[in-house]
């Protein structure tokens, strides 16, 4: 079986949403518990880096982060900038890619 390109990036889109999910999770039971944290920085690369609306889901569902007002400001604004993505990719496919390749070309 193969996966289309738009599958795939499906696929992985739930993915990393259910892995913040769980790191969520495991620094809230970590809090619960009293032992090693996951860093804020870390909470908030993994919502930056696709998982986003897992952080949220965490975070609503869990009682998580919900009164740390810096964090919470920079998970919506990570949100937002997903959201903005997304609708860019579907308005306008070929000019998201444009946008992709410039940056992979600067990195």
């Amino acid at each position: 079986m193969e996966l289309s390109t738009p599958l795939a990036l499906f696929i992985l889109y739930l993915l990393l949403n259910v892995i913040a999910f769980c790191v969520y999770w495991w620094d809230k039971q970590a809090a619960i518990d009293g032992t090693w944290r996951i860093s804020e920085r870390t909470l908030l690369g993994v919502a930056f880096i696709g998982g986003s609306l897992g952080a949220v889901t965490a975070q609503q569902m869990l009682r998580h982060k919900t009164r740390k007002r810096p964090f919470r400001t920079l998970l919506m604004i990570i949100v937002a900038l997903h959201t903005l993505g997304t609708a860019l990719w579907l308005l306008a496919p070929e000019l998201t890619w444009a946008v992709i390749a410039k940056i992979a070309r600067t990195i």
